[in-house]
């Protein structure tokens, strides 16, 4: 386990937009932020907007939060003046603690962060990836933008080699200043779990996402809707809450589908454990939590082949294209109709999982980036 005392490594701050939903990001910053912590670390945490009850959790952990007060900027005449407010806020903020490293996760965080660290003098700033980027390229302004906070950057990490690529082609990231750290899951992970009670005569499939239209639930109810009139029906339980519900909620029930939408979980063993099959669709993914947590528990995954997902899932797991609700059915029907694949493929990507998705990998590879570039920063 990396030690803080090697390179006088004794102070980093984490910046993040915010902790109130509680995406795959944000969880992995809770993560790296009480593990630096334990490891003696001083770390701080800046939350642009709300923090919510992870900021609580983190300050029980020792770690400091700060809630900077950032607002959107439709939210009125007095948004520009607010956000320049909390943007001095926390160039204050950075001047006073004295950070040897901040690290910026999400797009307004590592547009924002870096040139305010800059300013401050902060010695070592990273910019996270954890998503490929084709939002960004339908909107001119907001590549041009990344691009130019980039720069100010000393390095960008990925947590994918698909997002690394992409960030290499589309912003021009050199490899030299690029790098790759998996995401970590914690070792309950990894313990088994109660099954989530749900009364169904049929097999069960889960999909573990943010009601979002990126995550694409509705080509899962259409794929249910095929395996039902094939003769094959089965229960899908959505996991997560989001804008897309109620048109899912009626592309279910006019597609005659057993579709149960059991909201945000802040613990989903019990559904994983409960499943037949782990389903995720999406359109594009960085890293997907959702399919490492399913791989850690030792279910069967089919998922799109987007993204990070082929690396997680590469003879492990049944992958397939996005947009495609047939490929996506035959996926789940091959699993199901052949329980040896499903159970031989889960602990494949079981084994995998814990050796290559452990936290303290994950962290151990933050310190050590960490310490060579403030090593470098010093020696120049």
């Amino acid at each position: 386990m990396a030690t803080s005392d090697r390179a006088g490594l004794r102070r980093v701050a984490l910046l993040i937009p915010q902790l109130t939903l509680m995406g795959g990001t944000e969880m992995q910053l809770c993560l790296l932020a009480r593990e630096l912590r334990a490891r003696n670390i001083d770390t701080t945490v800046f939350v642009l907007r709300g923090g919510g009850r992870q900021a609580e959790s983190l300050r029980r952990a020792g770690v400091e939060v700060h809630e900077l007060g950032f607002v959107r900027l439709l939210s009125g005449p007095l948004a520009p003046a607010r956000n320049l407010r909390a943007c001095l806020s926390l160039l204050r903020l950075l001047r006073r603690l004295k950070p040897q490293v901040l690290h910026a996760f999400l797009y307004l965080g590592y547009v924002v962060g870096p040139p305010v660290a800059r300013l401050a003098g902060v010695p070592v700033i990273v910019a996270g990836r954890r998503s490929l980027s084709c939002f960004k390229r339908r909107r001119g302004w907001v590549l041009a933008l990344e691009r130019a906070v980039t720069r100010v950057a000393d390095h960008v990490v990925a947590n994918a080699v698909a997002v690394a690529e992409d960030a290499r082609a589309v912003e021009g990231v050199p490899a030299r200043k690029l790098s790759v750290i998996y995401n970590g899951l914690p070792g309950s992970a990894f313990h088994g779990a109660e099954p989530e009670r749900v009364d169904t005569p049929w097999p069960v499939v889960v999909c573990v996402a943010n009601l979002l239209d990126v995550k694409g639930h509705r080509f899962l109810v259409d794929a249910a809707g095929m395996l039902s009139r094939r003769g094959r029906p089965c229960t899908v339980v959505l996991v997560g809450e989001g804008v897309e519900r109620g048109r899912l909620e009626a592309q279910a029930s006019a597609l005659g589908v057993d579709v149960r939408f059991v909201g945000a979980r802040s613990e989903t063993a019990g559904f994983l454990a409960r499943a037949d099959v782990v389903v995720l669709p999406s359109l594009s993914e960085g890293l997907s939590n959702a399919v490492m947590e399913a791989m850690a528990a030792g279910r069967p995954v089919v998922a799109t082949s987007v993204g990070g997902t082929p690396e997680l899932l590469e003879d492990r797991g049944v992958l397939v294209p996005a947009s495609d609700p047939v490929a996506l059915a035959e996926g789940i029907a091959r699993l199901l109709d052949d329980p040896d694949l499903a159970a031989s493929l889960g602990a494949a990507a079981r084994a995998w999982a814990g050796k290559n998705l452990d936290m303290d990998v994950m962290v151990d590879e933050h310190v050590r980036l960490y310490h060579r570039l403030l090593e470098t920063r010093c020696a120049g």
